[in-house]
């Protein structure tokens, strides 16, 4: 007597079409179709660049910044990589250093009244160019100036308006019969001379990704909105500023990202100075790193992996605030 054995079903359909006959590829155990080979080793070959790009540029800068803030590092031990281990005492230093609170403080306001000022008068700016009246696009193509020049130029270029001897808005002043001031050589103005020159060079950016966001709301709610009697500002309020919270959310996630790395345009400008009047931690690092004749390499770092906390921060914030409103 025979004994007839049963395969499993191979769970392959055959299509016919045309005279041709296609097999789809079987199921696996989940299933789901297995992908062939081909595919997914195009898949790893799209994702090698990106992957490696991210590692060297990344990954690893980070990594020998996170090294750097462990280990006692001198000019010798830089070169040779011998450099002992010293744990957070390189952090207990930055921490205890006079210097710290100051530039904690000048990097917070800073941060804070650059935003709030790109921020707004980006917005403005975005606002008045959606009306699309004649030269609309040719007046937004010249406020882009300021973003497209180099950092090197556009702070050049505020060091010469504000000197105080030489600068075209202290010969303003006096026009006007008020006195000079020391835009760059006294404490009192120093800061704000650095916000006024970061805030020029940051509105091009919002007014960009502002009007962006703008373009893609419905006219026909703004049509819905005078129907019912609202007038411009209650447009505005009511409509507008409402759908531009996820644009605004990213535009400002991205200049705080930007503006705490800030340094060309201190550095340039006042180095830091004078007396630590306008030393952000993006200056005070490079400063402790670069800027003496015996540098500070693990302090220097720590600073900078302080900086790179609180991005990730914020970071992290947004992601969880875009969460839950995707959740609700």
């Amino acid at each position: 007597m025979k004994q007839t054995t049963t395969h499993p079903p191979d769970h392959r359909s055959v299509r016919v079409g045309n005279g041709a006959a296609s097999v789809t590829p079987p199921l696996t155990r989940t299933g789901r179709r297995r992908r062939p080979a081909s595919t997914q080793w195009a898949a790893w070959a799209f994702l090698a660049p990106v992957t490696l790009y991210l590692l060297l540029f990344y990954a690893y800068p980070l990594y020998r910044n996170i090294d750097l803030s462990l280990r006692e590092y001198t000019v010798r031990s830089f070169v040779q990589g011998d450099a002992p281990f010293t744990g957070l005492k390189n952090y207990r230093a930055v921490f205890d250093d006079p210097t710290f609170a100051p530039a904690l403080l000048h990097t917070a306001v800073f941060t804070a009244v650059c935003l709030v000022f790109q921020y707004a008068i980006g917005l403005a700016l975005a606002v008045f160019f959606n009306q699309n009246f004649r030269l609309s696009a040719t007046l937004r193509a010249l406020f882009l100036v300021p973003w497209l020049l180099p950092l090197i130029v556009s702070a050049s270029t505020w060091s010469w308006l504000l000197n105080s001897e030489s600068g075209v808005v202290n010969a303003a002043l006096h026009a006007i019969g008020m006195g000079p001031v020391n835009w760059l050589t006294s404490p009192s103005w120093s800061l704000t001379s650095v916000i006024i020159a970061n805030i020029w060079i940051g509105v091009p950016f919002n007014l960009v990704v502002l009007y962006s966001g703008l373009q893609s709301i419905p006219a026909s709610l703004y049509e819905a909105a005078a129907i019912d009697g609202a007038n411009a500002w209650q447009r505005f309020w009511r409509v507008t500023f409402p759908l531009l919270r996820p644009v605004s959310a990213i535009t400002l996630l991205l200049g705080l990202i930007y503006t705490l790395k800030v340094f060309d345009i201190i550095w340039i400008m006042t180095k830091g100075g004078p007396a630590d009047s306008s030393t952000t931690l993006a200056t005070w690092s490079y400063q402790l790193g670069f800027g003496n004749l015996l540098p500070a390499f693990g302090p220097g770092a720590a600073v900078g992996n302080l900086l790179v906390v609180a991005a990730l921060v914020f970071g992290l914030v947004y992601v969880r605030a875009q969460r839950k409103q995707a959740l609700s």
